[in-house]
């Protein structure tokens, strides 16, 4: 019986472009261990993939679609030999470097973009044994940039007028929100901020949400799939609101599924704020702010 870990010594295992990655390799077994070496990978990958509305239309595209490798290093933690009774730490340090010429991009989970670096053990042994595997994500950020963005705050006001893809606008209720966003230039660390004021409203108002949206772009020379995807959605207020009442709009962006808006030549990730107005008929009133996300 053996078992192989890896542990990092940062304990929030976040890590930028030029740190050393340290740790070690934790292996336990009971007795004497023989084994064929032991070795150590770094890997980070973008993965792409489809969304099945876009598979029959890009069937070239879609066969063209391959993971691409921004981190690819091995390293040699033990060479051949024995490990004795119990637990047995073996040190390593490797340095997290880029492959080529390409950009580390910020680890990201979504849907179909995905951004993740790893570490993966694996310990050797002899035809009667099982290779010993073990696993470890780490996450990777950017460094924040030298020159700050422009905060603008954005005044808006939602109307019947204002709606777009309204087919019969005569039997929209009337009615005037208005609010303003501290900024649509938002950073990562800190929450998106602003303030809502439901005016006068002819249908008394069941809910208020915020929800927060993934734009991924996925493609090639063959053609584009865009997909937009909720990432999270919060309850701003609830029941008939008080007129002429300020509202706080406060969102954190949740880690790893939120990075800075990126944009390359295969794919782009991108983020849309919807301020959303459930009525008492549930009726939806929907207003789409497109964000820029950086870590400032």
């Amino acid at each position: 019986m053996a078992s192989l870990e890896i542990r990092l010594k940062r304990v929030n295992k976040i890590f930028h472009e030029g740190d050393i990655v340290k740790g070690v390799i934790a292996v336990q077994s009971r007795g004497e261990l023989t084994h064929n070496g032991i070795t150590l990978a770094m890997d980070g990958t973008v993965n792409l993939q489809l969304s099945a509305k876009s598979v029959g239309v890009f069937e070239a595209f879609y066969n063209s679609i391959k993971p691409i490798q921004l981190v690819n290093c091995t390293l040699e933690v033990a060479r051949p030999g024995k490990l004795p009774n119990g637990t047995t730490e073996l040190p390593f340090e490797i340095p997290l470097k880029p492959k080529g010429n390409k950009p580390l991009h910020e680890t990201y989970h979504g849907v179909f973009v995905n951004i993740q670096y790893y570490l993966r053990a694996e310990m050797k042994r002899s035809l009667l044994n099982k290779d010993l595997q073990s696993q470890a994500e780490f996450i990777v950020e950017n460094k924040p940039p030298s020159k700050m963005a422009e905060v603008k705050p954005i005044h808006f006001s939602i109307t019947p007028e204002s709606l777009e893809n309204v087919k019969e606008r005569a039997k929209v209720p009337k009615f005037l929100v208005k609010g303003v966003l501290d900024s649509v230039q938002c950073s990562i660390k800190k929450p998106f901020t602003g303030e809502l004021e439901v005016v006068h409203s002819d249908k008394p108002i069941k809910s208020i949400e915020l929800q927060l949206l993934r734009v991924e772009t996925c493609g090639c020379a063959e053609g584009y799939s865009k997909d937009v995807t909720e990432i999270q959605n919060i309850q701003i207020a609830e029941g008939d609101v008080c007129r002429g009442l300020g509202i706080p709009i406060y969102m954190i962006f949740p880690r790893l599924f939120t990075c800075p808006s990126l944009a390359t030549a295969n794919f782009k990730v991108e983020f849309e704020i919807n301020v959303v107005i459930i009525l008492q008929d549930d009726h939806l009133i929907t207003e789409n702010f497109p964000i820029k996300i950086a870590r400032l």
